[in-house]
């Protein structure tokens, strides 16, 4: 997500005959530089943009629904101007599975209650609070999918010395100090959010005990935009100030810090080496977002109108410069996220070559029911093995419906289990 193209997220919900996709919005905070109104469509979707004022809605039938669930990221409009920023599309499956929801203990602190047990032959899973029975078969459904799907875990080079994954787990806060509609990081006074950050990092802990967490901040350092400005390039980069103000609050925690680049119409090859002389830092590594990367077919095409992607060519790029970089420098593995929500997202992922001296994590990346990013993990992280995995989750987005939020308990049952998670 972005801050001067802030980031909504979009909700795909699967009807019977038809998709119906809503592009949810905000009125966003002034941007003088974001002067005259923005529209385009695509494929049913209709964005406006006008004056900082970011206003969409779309529906579409099952024809035009992966192009507009793509687009799964409803408008970032913050102190920057914003783009979309979007959520994974349904794959609904109508298959049974056994959910064993044992003898109902005393609820924790989350509200859940019940046993979690994974057999050969039974997948119990936890008993929380507000969650369905679509929620819990979707559950089911990913654990018994990355339980059986061929080529995890994934055959790669041993990783060079001081490798975080899978040793470690990543909690991150993500988003933009600039905004505050784009994310946790920007959203609350600086003290107040890092004691959220050390809450979601004993959660995990607890979850899990046997995989230590490492606390992080992610900060998009490259921020797509609704306008051209400078060089015709729909991008806007965070200086270095800001960029080594959020560096000083991560290791006030003693964590890492991820540097997140959203193109637009620049490239991957020009936004890199500029950021460069930061992941020569050990604790500092790299995202990359493929939604607003608009190149191959979707050349020419404003941020937010359609969903962008990244081709193995380009993550091959930053895989090669990020490995050398470490191994020059003598500096641990690089972590490198990279966001996805639909296929189109990322192409011949097949074709992504590993390497000792960085780490790939492919972030499942949208907001939604349960039911929805669980399929959606099933259908775009399993079923497309690259490395390591990630999950995010919104605060706010999450839980519009009156889903609770996803836990720490559900996730970690998950099979390959995210090693990285996000919380925007």
């Amino acid at each position: 997500m972005n801050p001067w193209m802030l980031p909504r997220r979009r909700q795909c919900v699967s009807l019977p005959d038809s998709v119906v996709i809503r592009l949810q919005t905000r009125r966003a905070m002034p941007l003088p530089h974001l002067s005259r109104p923005v529209r385009s469509r695509a494929r049913g979707v209709a964005i406006c943009v006008a004056s900082a004022i970011l206003l969409s809605s779309a529906a579409c039938t099952d024809e035009g629904a992966a192009d507009v669930a793509a687009m799964a990221s409803a408008a970032n409009v913050p102190t920057i101007d914003g783009v979309v920023d979007g959520g994974p599309p349904a794959s609904d499956s109508s298959s049974v599975d056994t959910v064993d929801q044992s003898t109902p203990q005393a609820a924790d602190e989350t509200g859940s209650a019940g046993s979690i047990v994974i057999t050969d032959s039974v997948i119990s899973v936890p008993m929380i609070k507000g969650r369905t029975t679509r929620d819990s078969l979707a559950l089911v459904r990913a654990i018994r999918a990355g339980r059986n799907a061929p080529g995890w875990p994934v055959q790669g080079p041993p990783a060079a010395a001081g490798a975080i994954l899978p040793g470690k787990r990543i909690v991150a806060f993500y988003g933009n100090p600039l905004s505050r509609r784009m994310g946790v990081l920007g959203e609350y006074p600086v003290d107040e959010m890092l004691a959220m950050l050390d809450k979601e990092v004993a959660a995990w802990e607890k979850a899990d005990p046997s995989t230590p967490v490492v606390p992080a901040l992610h900060l998009v350092a490259t921020v797509a935009q609704a306008d051209p400005g400078r060089g015709n390039t729909y991008r806007l980069r965070m200086d270095s100030t800001l960029i080594g103000k959020v560096y000083d609050w991560a290791r006030s925690r003693n964590g890492l810090l991820f540097l997140d680049v959203q193109t637009g119409w620049s490239t991957i090859q020009d936004e890199l080496p500029r950021l460069l002389p930061w992941l020569e830092n050990p604790d500092v590594h790299l995202g990359i977002d493929p939604e607003f990367n608009m190149h191959g077919d979707r050349q020419g095409v404003k941020p937010g109108a359609k969903i962008g992607t990244y081709d193995e060519k380009d993550i091959n790029y930053v895989i090669r410069t990020l490995g050398k970089l470490s191994a020059e420098k003598n500096i641990p593995p690089k972590v490198l996220v990279i966001h996805r929500f639909t296929r189109k997202m990322v192409t011949n992922s097949s074709a992504i070559r590993l390497d000792p001296h960085v780490q790939v994590v492919m972030d499942m990346d949208g907001w939604g029911p349960p039911w929805l990013k669980f399929d959606s993990y099933r259908d775009f992280i399993i079923s497309e093995p690259v490395q390591y995995t990630g999950f995010k989750l919104f605060y706010k987005n999450d839980v519009r419906k009156g889903d609770p939020l996803l836990t720490p308990r559900e996730l970690v049952l998950l099979h390959p289990a995210p090693m990285y998670i996000q919380y925007q």
